[in-house]
């Protein structure tokens, strides 16, 4: 349905996107993560025909919508990360003033702007000012606006940052609805990787703009295939300790929190004997050690060195 061909983007020289390949079938849900500057941003404003690329095609069942932005116009909508607003205005006079900007008047104006609050919840607060709203509650307008003309593909850029636990529910509930009921395709980014699990059939991990690794959960968890993951909770950790672990054989990642230690290694390594060594030498004692199923996260970590949320 909409494809990116070798995508790139330079500003001022420096790449932000490089090659970036990506498909969104009809009906999909498809996750878009990184962490912060790795291009998903760039990414997306290209897609949705905002910033042109240096390089590469974007295509909608065929069409070249860089020479042809009208034709994905009128089927996109986009949740920005940062709110896009009018706060003197009432949710209802903002959903008024976009869906005049699709051209859209009377009852069909109407009846679209009910059907939007309604989906988000926010039928009750319509006639209240934005500025009187909760930055959750702005965020569903925010998704309210994007709905107004009945987008078939809807592109969400991290749409719950910030926000209080009962309005991201609701996001996500509504997002999961509008995939699997209305059959609206969907592209999510996210910091938080359970969002994406949740949501998401299949999922690109991008990092210093590029798409380091593509596909379903089973897929990138394969990744993972041949390592295990440790997590041990210890009584102290310093770093002196966490440069011995990572300095052990078969260690390939270490992640480090608090008073909490996350490994992973070479499947079949031996480390207990070591760990509890080095531990004793450090004087620190491992109160818990267990093993881990891999996770997403993990797979992560393991591509990018970094947390999702780095």
């Amino acid at each position: 349905m909409l494809e990116a061909i070798h995508l790139s983007k330079n500003f001022k020289g420096k790449k932000a996107v490089q090659d970036v390949n990506l498909y969104l079938g009809h009906g999909e849900s498809v996750g878009l993560i990184g962490p912060n500057g790795a291009g998903k941003s760039t990414t997306i404003s290209m897609i949705s025909s905002l910033i042109k690329p240096t390089s590469g095609e974007i295509k909608l069942n065929g069409v070249n919508t860089i020479t042809k932005p009208g034709e994905i116009r009128k089927i996109l909508g986009v949740v920005p990360q940062e709110l896009a607003l009018y706060q003197e205005l009432s949710a209802y006079e903002n959903l008024h003033f976009f869906g005049s900007i699709y051209k859209m008047q009377g009852k069909e104006l109407k009846d679209s702007i009910e059907q939007a609050l309604e989906i988000v919840g926010l039928t009750d607060r319509q006639k209240d000012l934005v500025k009187t709203f909760s930055g959750g509650m702005k965020r569903r307008v925010n998704i309210a606006a994007a709905l107004l003309h009945r987008p078939e593909i809807l592109i969400l850029d991290e749409p719950t940052v910030g926000i209080d636990p009962q309005s991201r529910n609701h996001i996500l509930e509504t997002v999961r609805m509008l995939n699997e009921k209305e059959g609206t395709t969907i592209l999510y980014t996210s910091h938080y990787m359970e969002e994406v699990e949740q949501l998401c059939d299949r999922l690109y991990i991008m990092d210093h703009g590029e798409i380091i690794a593509a596909g379903t959960k089973a897929e990138l968890l394969s990744i993972l295939s041949t390592e295990d993951t440790f997590k041990l909770e210890l009584s102290k950790l310093d770093g002196n300790f966490i440069e011995r672990v990572r300095a052990i054989e078969g260690i390939r990642k270490v992640e480090a929190f608090q008073l909490q230690m996350k490994i992973i290694a070479k499947k079949g390594s031996n480390l207990i004997s070591e760990l509890v060594h080095l531990a004793d030498q450090q004087h620190i004692q491992i109160i818990n050690f267990q093993t881990e199923t891999p996770s997403l996260e993990d797979v992560f970590l393991h591509l990018t060195g970094r947390t999702l949320r780095d």
